[in-house]
């Protein structure tokens, strides 16, 4: 039986650093304020007119074809995860597709914020098992910067830019790759992330871009509430589906939210620091490519065979964990 398995990693972030130290002359906050309550210390940002997340994706796919050994012509779909796409329209997948030459590509877009990543591997899994597609690219790409207003400090300090791919192919063999996932969406949770302008609910006007409509809102107390029980329930179900044990696991990837909902979220799951892979203090958080960022982060680390959860909490609210045996 047919199953995928992530057979590469590659990710980038800009060279430019945003750290607590110039973020404290830009609003009123200081590193100590920050550290404390989200764990961040620096974050990377793209500062460069006119590049938007597709530049960042294309890097990043660039690298991982190269890291692979792939061409570009082989590849038959790219999704692309994404909060911030370059444009309405067309889908940024399309963007990174035509940049990097991937001429024989189906391309789209998934917008299900943190949550991007999983929610496309999870759809990845699915046209491999079917056979539908072969070789087929993940690329998260988050500027999250452009949605920012670095005026309200409760936001600014947390959110930083980068991106990530994964070669998503098919394996026969017995029980590596994704093994099993659990996702829900609530949509109940709209009023408290989201941004209100430059949809068609609140197209742009000048009055909605003085309102600050077209910046990212965050009920940080509901979401800190939410994101903590969602991505612990996600994370046991699919634990327990699968007979597994926190001493069978051998690491958990959460969404780099926020360094207090990360350790929350382990320490109900009883699972050891250790065991749980975190680089929120170094890049904070980068939406759908938190997850990815961070297992190329440690990808020297994990060995075949390793058990992963992963689990990730966005706006909608969506949230899920996904049961993965790493094969590479």
């Amino acid at each position: 039986m047919l199953n995928a398995r992530i057979s590469g990693i590659a990710a980038y972030t800009p060279d430019d650093i945003l750290d607590n130290e110039m973020l404290s002359k830009m609003v009123d906050t200081n590193d100590e304020w920050i550290t404390t309550r989200v764990g961040i210390k620096r974050r990377h940002i793209l500062h460069e007119e006119g590049k938007g997340s597709s530049y960042m994706g294309i890097k990043a796919v660039e690298k991982l074809l190269a890291e692979t050994g792939t061409k570009p012509e082989e590849i038959e779909l790219i999704i692309c995860a994404t909060s911030n796409p370059d444009y309405r329209f067309p889908a940024t997948a399309s963007v990174i597709a035509y940049q990097t030459g991937m001429t024989g590509a189906y391309a789209y877009d998934i917008q299900a914020a943190c949550a991007g990543f999983i929610v496309a591997l999870e759809d990845a899994t699915g046209y491999i098992r079917s056979g539908l597609r072969k070789k087929i690219v993940i690329v998260a790409a988050e500027k999250m910067s452009s949605m920012v207003n670095y005026e309200d400090r409760a936001t600014c300090t947390l959110f930083g830019d980068g991106a990530a791919a994964v070669l998503v192919e098919p394996t026969e063999e017995e029980g590596v790759g994704v093994r099993d996932g659990v996702f829900h969406t609530d949509g109940q949770g709209l009023e408290h992330l989201l941004m209100e302008g430059g949809g068609s609910v609140m197209p742009a006007t000048v009055e909605t871009v003085k309102a600050g409509k077209h910046f990212l809102f965050q009920d940080g107390r509901n979401v800190y509430k939410n994101a903590v029980t969602d991505m612990f329930t996600a994370s046991k179900d699919v634990m327990e589906r699968n007979s597994l044990t926190v001493d069978d696991i051998d690491w958990f990837v959460p969404h780099q939210a926020n360094l207090r909902i990360i350790e929350a979220v382990g320490s109900r799951l009883g699972i050891p620091n250790e065991k749980v892979l975190v680089n929120i203090e170094e890049y904070g958080n980068t939406s759908a490519a938190s997850i990815p960022i961070c297992l190329n982060q440690y990808k020297d680390r994990l060995k075949k065979g390793d058990k992963i959860i992963l689990t990730a909490f966005g706006a909608g609210f969506t949230w899920g964990a996904m049961y993965l045996v790493w094969d590479l």
